[in-house]
Order: C-alpha cells, then sequence, then structure tokens
C-alpha cells in the first residue's frame, strides 16, 4: 500500500466513525454542553485533565473558554489540569504520579464545578483518581473516553455524563474527542449568547 492510499484511508476510517457515532453521541455532548453551561451560570468553573494527546485537548478545551471558540464573548472559567509543570513535576516526585490532577482538583475544586475527564482508554490511574476527587468536593464530571469507557465509565453516577467513543484505536477516538469538544464549545456558546443571525 503506498503512503497516499494509507492517508486516503485514514480519512474514510475518520469520517465513517464519526458519521455513524453521531446519534449516539449526540444526546450525550449536548447533556453535557448543559451541564456546563449551568455550571458557567452559577459562577462555576471548569477543570479540564487528561495524558498525553488527551492532555492537549484538556488544553485545547481551556483556551476555546478563557479566550474565544468562533464568536466574541466574555471569558469562561477554565483551566487546564495538564499545564503548570511546577505543580506537576512536585506533585508526581514528592506523592506519585496518580496523584497530579487529584491533588488539584482538591485544591482548585468546588461544589457545582466540573470535571472534565478526558482517557481515551477510561483506565488512566491519574484521571481516574481526579474524577473520585471531583466526586468527593461534589463536581459533577464529563468523561471523554473510548472503547468500552474502562473504570472511568463505572465510576460515574446519573448526575455525570459519559461521552464514549464506540472504537478501538486510540487516533480515532482522539479525533472524535476533539470534535466533541468543538461540539461542547459550539453549544455552550449558543446557550449563553443565542443562535448566531
Amino acid at each position: 500500500m503506498d503512503t497516499t492510499h494509507r492517508i486516503r484511508a485514514h480519512f474514510t476510517d475518520s469520517a465513517q466513525l464519526k458519521l455513524a457515532a453521531a446519534d449516539t453521541l449526540a444526546p450525550q455532548i449536548a447533556r453535557a454542553a448543559g451541564l456546563m453551561t449551568e455550571c458557567l451560570l452559577a459562577d462555576g468553573k471548569i477543570l479540564a485533565c487528561g495524558n498525553g494527546g488527551s492532555a492537549s485537548d484538556a488544553q485545547h478545551f481551556a483556551a476555546e473558554m478563557v479566550g474565544r471558540f468562533e464568536r466574541e464573548r466574555p471569558e469562561l472559567p477554565a483551566i487546564s489540569l495538564a499545564t503548570d509543570t511546577s505543580i506537576l513535576t512536585a506533585i508526581a516526585n514528592d506523592y506519585d504520579y496518580a496523584q497530579v490532577f487529584a491533588k488539584q482538583v482538591r485544591a482548585l475544586g468546588g461544589t457545582g464545578d466540573v470535571l472534565l475527564a478526558i482517557s481515551t482508554s477510561g483506565n488512566s490511574g491519574n484521571v481516574i483518581a481526579a474524577v473520585d476527587a471531583a466526586h468527593e468536593r461534589g463536581m459533577r464530571i464529563v468523561a471523554l473516553t473510548g472503547r468500552d469507557g474502562g473504570r472511568i465509565g463505572e465510576l460515574l453516577t446519573a448526575q455525570d455524563v459519559h461521552i464514549c467513543v464506540p472504537h478501538p484505536v486510540t487516533a480515532r477516538i482522539q479525533e472524535v474527542h476533539i470534535l466533541a469538544i468543538h461540539c461542547l464549545c459550539d453549544a455552550i456558546d449558543t446557550s449563553l449568547l443565542g443562535d448566531e443571525a
């Protein structure tokens, strides 16, 4: 198989998964956007975490909230827990890497806030610990996972929202995750600002 053919196959696989997952995921994404909007209107904040590509997705989401998505609007309080290298390395060194997000959730999160927990496998130990810490703090969870949802899926309550991409390949899961994040941003802006003229 030549490189061009492989690239076309990636595009096809990605597009097919997105179309196949749309009906299943759209109601959950809408519910998650509603939960986040409710949090923001009550002067709450959204904390986001993940590892590797999911850490980048957490940063991307926070940037869209604090800056803007596609329309001008007031800044919205969102923090990526994957960005402060001093905090991350101090906690990993002094405690354990599994605690790098949970300790930040306990320090920054409060009742009514939302944790955006991102893990393609649903089994990332430090994200699982963050979910537990968020529940302790009275926060609600929006979980972006893949495959069967893993341990994170098992920890969620009826108050939380699970957006699980039903696919085994990490790259495909991540591609749907970023689309879901863009849908969340758009839905939040629409709820706050109304439909665009």
